[in-house]
């Protein structure tokens, strides 16, 4: 007697006509009748969706078919993209090595501060709070193993770091520095909030913070502006006063014996060359002279402006500068500037002296007495800077003023005009060479806006400890050496000109202003590369690498144990973590 009763499934078979592949899904049930296995088709189900024929085929071999909301739970999320970016960044420099040779909390500490600082730079008990499994930020912590954190910990991290310094940065110019390389030095100040670091004073303020104690550092670029080294001086410390420790390091801790070294007119100064550069021995040196000085090529006859009238660039000699070369340049554009500016200041100023002479004439409460209209006066000029440019004559009930023509006018006749110094020979350097070395300085500059400014925030100070403060500045310089190798890979992307050298060759000559090559234009004008990628900042592209996410799951309906699935990245994402040579 046959039986009718079987299973039920869906069967697939495949055939080939005429170069295509067709497939066909039935529903059938095998029964059994006598000794025979026999099929029956109950339906067609090709013309059903794949996802759904899978659906009824795995539902009819037994299995228990959920919603996906309710076969899992997202634990948590953390923003990883990002983190893996900076952080595959600082593996693949190979900063953990210099760090310390063995693996050890402090140096997944270390590591983790300058990544935070790349990241999302806060404080010391912020970024604590950030790295601790149960207030965590991102996956930062996580990936390094930093289950518990505390800014205790962080500080006593930093101790152990500024003890490791002087390998640290031995190692980097070993990397970046050789016998005869350009190197980069500046100095800048920040200021400091709180008034018990011996490291803090007052001194020439450059960010407008009147009144705040500040300190002073210094930073050792090479050719290309990768930092190298950072020193700390205390706030009150002159600019020239910080080029010698910066000497003495080049020479006795890199062991260099023969680099040039250049800085501006301010760093470099004629005592510093004479007290310091030329006993060194091994140092050569490019600077710049400051105006007074060009006046007095332009009086003795040294400096010729009339030789500039169909070229912007000649090297010239004068005997109060033997055995080193002068290379005057003339920029057409920078004097339209200076000169509108100028304009523009000395109007400002006179603006405001009427207002002071007419205090002096009103006929409620006017303004009387040598000092009172002494201190208003010497507020207008203080402001504009324009003193230098007016002549005064202060009395009991008022005040006259003029201008100095004959002075505006020989300050006029230097505008553009720029007198780059150095000793490095022609046979070395080339003066062209010696402008564009010298014209690199910006670099040193750009790496302070972002020391100092939206990216890594070393400003404002909080530590006390002096020691901290040397701390937090390497912490930043470090931080810096990361963003600078990422913006430098990532530049393809981001608003930055990745065709320097198509850039350099449409510059008429190395005075005239820089230039933007023709991809760079096309970026800046369509916000876009190329390839039709949409162009980043460097901020805003690590908040879109930061959408990729590491998410903790885990399963309602098993046994199974939770597992972690990153988010796939997009094509953009992914653009820029092949550039970085990161994989998730």
């Amino acid at each position: 007697m046959a039986s009718r009763s079987g299973a039920v499934h869906v069967a697939t078979t495949t055939r080939r006509y005429k170069n295509k592949l067709y497939q066909t899904h039935l529903l059938r049930r095998t029964y059994r009748e006598g000794n025979q296995v026999k099929h029956e088709t109950l339906g067609n189900l090709s013309h059903l969706p794949v996802p759904v024929i899978e659906l009824i085929r795995r539902s009819l071999r037994g299995e228990v078919l959920v919603n996906a909301q309710d076969a899992f739970e997202v634990v948590r999320s953390l923003p990883h993209g990002h983190v893996a970016a900076a952080l595959g960044t600082f593996r693949r420099l190979q900063l953990h090595a210099l760090l310390g040779t063995k693996a050890s909390r402090e140096r997944q500490l270390v590591t983790a501060m300058v990544i935070a600082r790349v990241l999302d730079p806060t404080s010391k008990l912020a970024t604590a709070r950030g790295l601790d499994e149960q207030t965590a930020l991102s996956s930062l912590g996580e990936t390094l193993g930093l289950s518990s954190v505390d800014e205790d910990e962080l500080y006593k991290a930093m101790d152990w770091l500024l003890v490791r310094q002087a390998r640290v940065e031995k190692a980097l110019a070993e990397k970046h520095l050789s016998e005869g390389s350009i190197v980069l030095c500046d100095v800048t100040s920040t200021y400091f909030e709180g008034r018990h670091c011996k490291l803090a004073k007052l001194g020439y303020n450059r960010e407008g913070k009147p009144g705040k104690l500040q300190i002073v550092f210094g930073l050792l670029c090479s050719a290309e502006g990768c930092p190298v080294a950072v020193e700390v001086f205390e706030g009150n410390t002159a600019d020239p006063k910080t080029l010698g420790p910066q000497v003495e390091k080049l020479q006795k801790r890199f062991a260099l014996k023969r680099v040039v070294l250049v800085g501006d007119r301010g760093l470099i100064t004629s005592a510093r060359i004479r007290e310091e550069l030329k006993p060194s021995g091994s140092i050569d040196w490019i600077t710049a002279l400051r105006a007074p000085a060009i006046r007095q090529l332009l009086r003795e006859g040294s400096l010729q402006p009339s030789l500039f009238d169909e070229k912007d660039l000649a090297e010239i000699v004068d005997p109060a500068y033997p055995g080193e070369r002068l290379v005057v340049c003339r920029n057409p554009l920078l004097a339209e500037e200076r000169a509108r500016k100028r304009q523009e200041l000395l109007e400002a100023t006179e603006r405001e002296l009427k207002k002071v002479a007419q205090a002096t004439r009103r006929s409620k409460n006017p303004l009387r007495g040598k000092e009172n209209i002494g201190v208003r006066l010497g507020r207008v000029l203080g402001r504009y800077k324009m003193g230098k440019h007016f002549r005064l004559k202060i009395m009991e009930d008022g005040f006259e003023y003029e201008q100095k023509s004959e002075q505006i006018k020989q300050e006029a006749a230097l505008d553009g005009f720029y007198v780059i110094r150095t000793n490095v020979t022609a046979e070395r350097l080339s003066s062209e060479d010696a402008v564009r070395s010298y014209k690199q300085l910006s670099l040193v500059e750009r790496a302070f806006r972002c020391l100092k400014g939206v990216d890594l925030k070393v400003r404002p100070i909080y530590h006390r400890l002096a020691e901290r403060v040397r701390a937090h500045v390497l912490l930043c310089m470090l931080a810096y050496y990361v963003e600078w190798h990422m913006r430098r890979a990532l530049a393809p992307i981001l608003f930055e000109d990745d065709d320097k050298a198509a850039a350099e060759q449409m510059r008429s000559s190395v005075v005239a202003p820089a230039q933007r090559s023709a991809r760079a234009d096309h970026k800046a004008k369509t916000k876009q590369t190329e390839h039709g990628e949409p162009v980043h900042s460097f901020e805003t592209l690590l908040k879109d690498l930061a959408t990729i996410v590491k998410n903790r799951i885990r399963p309602l309906t098993t046994e199974a144990v939770s597992f972690e699935a990153v988010t796939t990245p997009t094509a953009l994402q992914k653009r820029a973590l092949d550039l970085l040579e990161i994989r998730l």
